[in-house]
């Protein structure tokens, strides 16, 4: 349900971004962390989708497979590694020449990489 929850956050966050490039009348998906933004978005919506129709515990069409199961717990790391990354390369693109506060943003991410991966 949190899964679920941060991705209707995540999708009004695109809506504020779609509606502020229309107003300033700025090009879309023009970075590379627009595509990557777009591409863990997307993921994010399929594995909500895939685990609501395939893993829910209460009416799950397959929710005792362990290779289901397995593939999705792996594959939400990936994208969650992918979104830091993400949004990493976002900051990066707002300040180029500020390493010592990218480097500092960028440290509780690498921090908390053992807690996705357990």
């Amino acid at each position: 349900m949190m899964g679920i929850a941060s991705l209707f956050l995540s999708l009004s966050g695109v809506f504020c971004i779609y509606l502020n490039k229309e107003r300033n009348g700025y090009p879309h998906l023009q970075t590379s962390h627009s595509m990557l933004g777009t591409g863990v978005l997307l993921s994010c919506i399929g594995l909500g989708l895939a685990g609501g129709l395939f893993l829910h515990p209460d009416f799950g069409m397959d929710k005792t497979n362990k290779k289901i199961r397995f593939a999705h717990k792996t594959f939400s790391r990936i994208v969650l590694m992918i979104s830091w990354f993400t949004a990493f390369s976002g900051l990066y693109e707002m300040m180029p020449n500020e390493t010592i506060k990218l480097f500092a943003f960028a440290m509780p991410l690498f921090g908390l990489i053992p807690l996705v991966l357990m």
